[in-house]
């Protein structure tokens, strides 16, 4: 992994719709420098590199991008993953679960063997336990290994709430934590807008808001991938937004809040378990996790949401 006074090298395993869509947001905001394109149709990464190296002459960025192989990750400074396999017809999740940890097994390798020594970042579904397979596979310390996690649920969260409010999302500071599914929950005793409790506003302004519609809220925001994947067959580009914003973090060493899938050794009495939570991202991945203030029964769904992800991985063979 180089200091960053240098090349700035991503290497992305998977060229489907969200790593494209990753690699499409990564040369308009020019990003990084050198972007090589791994996939196991070599000719479609061929292809998804030539037509984005087409739009070069309108971008503001030299970027170097080409299809490679998993040699190329050795002097990357960042592998992200979206390489995976969907889920069969009456399949079930453990099943599904096996069949991507065995493609993850033909790509962690390979990258390792590399002699790449960067930082591990993964949107693979289900991100939170393909992430940890990631960390198992790849004998990294954790900290090196992240999970795209509840980034993307928490800007749903935002822009629900800025629209709700009639303020800027990116004045409301709010999170969904836990796992990236059906068990993720929104801690509204630590949600603002600006320095304002939204429990609060709520509560002062009982003719303009509700509870009952931050509820309504939270369960937009878990329910939205399904709603786009009725609309349109898949979700890729708030994902691949999610995903340049990790990666903006870590080149320029932010030390920014981010919402990521970080593995929890000992915060809130959780271990061994990857979960998105509110992390500390700079330069070496995450340096630490932001413990927040919730309360009771907070804690408890957060919990709960962690044992979820915990027994859904037991049975993996790795």
């Amino acid at each position: 992994m180089n200091t960053y006074g240098f090349t700035k090298k991503i290497a992305l395993v998977g060229t489907g719709f969200v790593g494209m869509s990753f690699a499409y947001a990564m040369l308009c905001e020019s990003v990084c420098d050198e972007l090589v394109l791994i996939d196991v149709n070599k000719q479609k990464a061929e292809g998804e590199a030539m037509d984005l190296n087409h739009g070069l002459s309108f971008a503001k960025t030299n970027m170097k991008i080409y299809a490679g192989s998993y040699t190329d990750c050795r002097d990357a400074d960042i592998v992200v993953i979206c390489a995976g396999v969907g889920q069969k017809p009456g399949e079930d999740r453990l099943s599904l679960l096996q069949r991507n940890t065995e493609v993850f097994k033909t790509i962690i390798s390979p990258i390792i063997y590399s002699g790449f020594n960067g930082i591990f970042l993964v949107a693979t579904n289900p991100v939170d336990i393909m992430t940890k397979i990631t960390w198992q596979l790849s004998g990294f310390d954790c900290k090196k290994v992240i999970g795209t996690g509840t980034t993307l649920d928490t800007a749903r969260l935002r822009y629900l709430l800025g629209d709700y409010f009639n303020v800027d999302p990116k004045n409301v500071h709010a999170y969904v934590i836990g796992e990236h599914g059906d068990s993720e929950m929104v801690p509204w005793s630590q949600a603002f807008v600006g320095t304002k409790s939204i429990t609060s506003i709520v509560e002062k302004n009982p003719d303009k808001f509700k509870l009952t519609d931050l509820d309504e809220i939270a369960k937009d925001v878990t329910g939205a991938a399904q709603k786009i994947i009725e609309a349109k067959k898949a979700t890729y580009y708030g994902i691949g937004m999610a995903l340049v914003r990790i990666v903006k973090a870590i080149f320029g060493d932010e030390k920014s809040v981010l919402t990521v899938s970080s593995m929890f050794r000992g915060e809130y009495d959780i271990n061994g378990v990857y979960a998105g939570i509110p992390s500390i991202i700079g330069r070496d991945g995450v340096r630490e996790i932001v413990t927040l203030d919730i309360t009771d029964e907070e804690e408890k769904k957060l919990k709960e949401s962690c044992e979820l992800l915990k027994n859904a991985s037991e049975g993996i063979k790795i």
